[in-house]
Formats: C-alpha cells, structure tokens, sequence
C-alpha cells in the first residue's frame, strides 16, 4: 500500500459509495430543481392570473404549489438520509482500517504516536468520508443554478448570461481562498494531533511525574504544543471567517444585481410583471446554492488534508513482511545468538512445559529481549533468530506467533469496563476463575458487591498500581497460550503477595512454557531453572538456590 495517497483514499471512499450517491444526487438535485421551481411558479402564477382571473385557475395554482412543496420536502428527506448513512458507513470503514495498522505490533512505521493516530482514526476518518455528501450537493447545487440560469436566459438573455458570469467569477474568487485554507488545515490537524499524542503520553506518565516532581515541566511543554494548535486553529478559522464572508457577499451582491437588472428590464417593458416576479424570487433563492456551491471547494480542500493524513497510516511501508508459516506443537522457545540493544549474542532454548526465570542484571537488557519476544522489534531489525515450536519467527504469521506466544509486559494497559472484560475481553476465557487465583486478585474481586463485574475506569484510574499490576498479569494467565513470557509481574506488589503470585503461577502454569523476566527472589525460587543475563548474554545458569551459593554476584542482585 506503499502508492496509497490522500487522491486515491478519496476515490476508493467514491467508487465504493457511487451507489448510494448517485441516488442521493438523484434526490438532492430533484430537491434543489423543485427550489428553484417554486419562484418560477409563483411567476408564472402571477402571468397567468393577470390573464385568466378565476378561482379554478387560482385552485390550480396552489395545487400547483402543494406539488413543488411535497417533492422538496420528500427529496431533501430521503436523499440527505441515504447521503448521510453512506457517510457514517464510510468513516466506520477508515476507522477500522486505520485503527488496524495503528494495532498492528509489527507491521507499520508511520512515525506517529498513538494520539496522532487516534486523532487520525476519529476526526480524519470523519472529514475523509464527508467527501461522500459533498460530491452530490455540489451537483446539486450546479443544477439550481443552471435551472436559475436557464429560467431567467428565457425571460432575457442578458439575467441569464448576468448569473453564469457572476458565478464562474465567485468561484475563481473563492478557490483561491480554499486552497489557502486547505493548506492551513492540514498543519492545524498536524499540531492537534501532536497535542493530543502529549496529552496521552502525560496521563501514561502521571504517576512517575508525581514522583520526581516533573508536574511543571510536564505543564508547560503541553502548554506551549496546545498553543501552537490554537494559534493554527485562529488561523484556520480566520480563513474559514474571510471565506465565509467573501462567498456570503459576492453571492449577495450577485442577487442584488440580478434583482436590479430585472427590475430595469420590467421598466423599459422587455419583461413582464410575472418575469420580474420569478427574476425577483429566483435572485433571492439562487443564494441558497450558490453560497452551498461555493462551500464545496473548501470542504474538498478539508477532506483532501484529512485524507492525506490518513495516508500517512494507512500507506507506510512494513518493516517486516510477515511468513505463513505455524509454529510446530510443543511450545518450546528458542532464542539463538541475538543481539539487539543491550543483547550480545544472546542464546538460550526453553523446553515445552518448562518454567524459567530470567535474571537480567541490566533493566535495558530485560527491556530489549521483551521487545524482541513481542515483535514489537521486527526480526530484521536484529540479528540472530528467535524460533517458536522450531519455526523461526520470520517464517510465522503475526496471528501465528500471538496464537502460541504471548508477552506480557510489566506496564500493561488497563481499559475502561469491567475486571471480568478487563482479564477476558472475547468472554471465551477458560481459566478465568484460576487466573484470578493464581494472581492473588482474589480480593480485590471480594471487595466489591459486583465481583468481576465490578466498573474499571479508563487505564484503572480507579485501581492501586499493584491492582492493575495483578489486573494484567490475570489476562495474561487466562489466555492459556503454548508459551507465556512475563516482563516484572509483580513490581508493584508486596512481597508476601509475590510468593503467593509466583506459587500460584507455577502451579497454573504446569505442563505449558513460562518465561519470567525478573529478578524477585519468590519467582526465581519457583522456577525449574534461572538464566543470569549478563552483559546482554548468558552468564550461568543453573537452580536459584545452586546459584545463591556459588555465586556471590548472583546473590548481592537478587537478595533484597
């Protein structure tokens, strides 16, 4: 998707709407014709009644009226309701388009941070897919103004020539003005983006911010990016303002000299009184669409910017090409002579069913191999190979790998609902009752009357750090995958529950590969075997409490 533009997002939005809107054009133009028919038949009302003065021809006439106004109301209904469903479906579709290369673990590098990419999947999403409403009423709009222009040619080719001039010339006018604005809407979504990303990183970081005093600091770095986006936003907005302004008065003006023009061809006796009537009413109604008409170039230039910067997303290149590939039952893993970060030739195998702990003397290199293990680093961006039931990593699908491989890292994210959809969010989960054991949540479960029904608010607000500690690490355990790799599961969690954590753990986890990055004594003690990673390798290896006795390095790390 490397071609992907901000063009061909708008076309694909187009083509898979061309239904839906040709038969809202259909409708709109049906409503914007029975608009400008309404003046021409109160003139031709008027010329008919100077002449045949009867309450047959005056009954006719309101039926007449009655017509127009139903098949405005009925048109202008239906169309803007098929219109508008096909807008909302088409930005549902971005979202989720969007929204799936922003989840994706691997697969996209667009240098953008989470908050850009949600402002992209919402609002961007939103103004890509108006595109869908703008295309018809711009027709439409084009029809009432030829109509107009065709009606008033009939009474004198001079009103009707005066209209298309007028309007070929408002709309040279104000492209001008569109272009700019379309220009400052993209730089003013790019820094909204940016505000919004810091504000996402400042909630993350809130708590360690409390810690270290960096509450100002923090402060007045998202003030100075939220007001770069409200100077851009002024900008914009006093371009929407001049916009707006410019087309309501070239319009204006436009009917203004229509109306004046008719009124002096009524008076040198070239038109008729009913002419002037319907010259009058359509100078009045002619506002209406071409001010709509003019609109349409400036909501082109917003939906063009937005879905430029879906683009961004949507079209980035993978870092890695996915195999297709599964692992071979068993779920043993290997890890072979790595190096990334702080790894150095990092070699290490689990056998299926097997439990080890990672003892990683370095936090950089616990960090790295969690990276590595999670695909959050692709593997060609490291050396070496990292196999999962014998199959290379490079060989599987990312649904492959996460079906057999799931790594769980220690700053889990906690989402706004429940604790049960928090630990089984498909509702499928198993072992729902056993993880919540074997992660010592028991009581935070019996606390509340609700249970696991119990409200969590958005990233736990409502949750203590070890709550949300042990909230992840029983997700982690429910989804029963071939391999679990654990990245410092209890932190936050005093030392009599981290016993208790790891006891539970060990025993859930029987029979099925765990890895466990950490260096708590109580998860080391439980583990069949300990790695040493040192100096981004493995330095020994052997039974926790072997390694207490013949290692004095090893116990000064570890003992606390």
């Amino acid at each position: 998707m490397s071609s992907l533009t901000g063009s061909v997002i708008l076309r694909t939005a187009l083509r898979r709407n061309l239904g839906a809107m040709t038969g809202g054009t259909v409708l709109m133009g049906l409503y914007q014709a029975g608009e400008t028919a309404f003046p021409i038949a109160l003139g031709l009302i008027v010329e008919h009644t100077m002449r045949d003065r009867t309450l047959g021809s005056l009954g006719l006439s309101i039926a007449a009226l009655l017509v127009i106004i139903t098949t405005v109301s009925l048109s202008w209904r239906f169309g803007m309701r098929i219109l508008q469903k096909a807008n909302v479906t088409e930005a549902h579709r971005w979202r989720v388009e969007v929204a799936a290369c922003g989840l994706q673990p691997v697969a996209r590098d667009a240098d953008l941070r989470s908050g850009e990419v949600l402002t992209i999947a919402t609002e961007d999403a939103d103004q890509t897919a108006d595109i869908i409403e703008v295309v018809p009423l711009l027709v439409s709009s084009l029809v009432a103004v030829l109509i107009s222009a065709v009606a008033l040619g009939l009474a004198s080719v001079w009103l009707g020539l005066l209209v298309i001039v007028g309007t070929v010339a408002i709309l040279t006018t104000l492209s001008v003005l569109s272009r700019r604005i379309g220009a400052g809407t993209r730089e003013q979504q790019a820094r909204v983006a940016r505000a919004g990303a810091k504000v996402a990183d400042l909630i993350t970081g809130l708590r360690p911010l409390h810690g270290f005093g960096g509450n100002a600091a923090a402060f007045l770095s998202y003030r100075k990016v939220s007001g770069e986006a409200r100077h851009q936003s002024i900008v914009v907005a006093r371009a929407n303002g001049a916009y707006a302004g410019a087309a309501l008065g070239l319009n204006a003006i436009l009917a203004a000299v229509v109306t004046l023009a008719a009124g002096w061809l009524a008076f040198q006796g070239q038109i008729t009184i009913g002419q002037l009537v319907m010259a009058v009413g359509l100078a009045q109604f002619i506002i209406e669409p071409l001010k709509l008409f003019s609109e349409m170039p400036k909501y082109v230039m917003v939906a063009r910017a937005s879905a430029d910067r879906m683009a961004l997303v949507l079209a980035a290149p993978p870092v890695m090409t996915p195999g297709r590939d599964r692992p071979a039952p068993g779920g043993d893993l290997e890890v072979d002579c790595v190096r990334h970060g702080a790894l150095r030739k990092l070699k290490f195998r689990v056998a299926p069913g097997e439990f080890v702990a990672i003892a990683a003397y370095e936090p950089r290199a616990a960090a790295d191999l969690a990276a590595v293990l999670s695909l959050r680093v692709p593997p060609g961006a490291y050396e070496g190979v990292v196999r999962i039931g014998g199959r290379a990593v490079a060989d599987l699908s990312v649904e492959a790998v996460r079906e057999h491989l799931l790594v769980n890292p220690y700053d889990g994210e906690i989402f706004a609902g429940t604790l049960r959809s928090n630990i089984d969010p498909s509702g499928r989960g198993r072992l729902v009752p056993e993880a919540v054991a074997a992660s010592m949540l028991t009581d935070v479960v019996a606390l509340h009357a609700e249970g696991l029904d119990h409200g969590v608010r958005d990233r736990g607000a409502n949750l203590s750090g070890g709550q949300r500690q042990r909230l992840s690490l029983a997700r982690a355990l429910a989804a029963d995958t071939d391999v679990l790799v654990l990245h410092d599961p209890t932190t936050a969690v005093d030392a009599v529950t981290e016993q208790l954590i790891a006891r539970g753990i060990a025993d859930l986890r029987r029979g099925r590969t765990t890895v466990v990055i950490t260096s708590s004594p109580a998860f080391l003690d439980a583990a069949d075997r300990v790695l040493v990673l040192d100096g981004g390798m493995v330095t020994a290896e052997g039974a926790h409490r072997d390694l207490l006795a013949a290692d004095e390095h090893y116990r000064q790390a570890v003992t606390r």
